[in-house]
């Protein structure tokens, strides 16, 4: 989960760094470049999660509340 968080953390910088583009005037293609970086890393972020809970579904079945059937339904919706 500690490399989740890092991911997060770095994509937040770079929403900082996107705010501070737009106050700038940057380039618009300058500033959609870096909101598809950002995106990619939160998306990223959330598989990880996603594959992490499933890691921890199939280890130890009976001892997580969430079932594959809702594990699917949260990969999905990231898709």
């Amino acid at each position: 989960m500690q490399a989740i968080v890092k991911r997060l953390k770095r994509a937040q910088g770079q929403i900082g760094g996107i705010l501070k583009m737009i106050d700038d005037g940057r380039e618009c293609q300058d500033i959609v470049t870096q909101l598809a970086a950002v995106s990619k890393a939160v998306d990223r972020a959330g598989f990880a999660v996603i594959a992490l809970g499933l890691r921890q579904c199939i280890s130890d079945p009976d001892s997580h509340e969430m079932d594959v059937d809702s594990m699917e339904k949260l990969f999905l919706s990231l898709a």
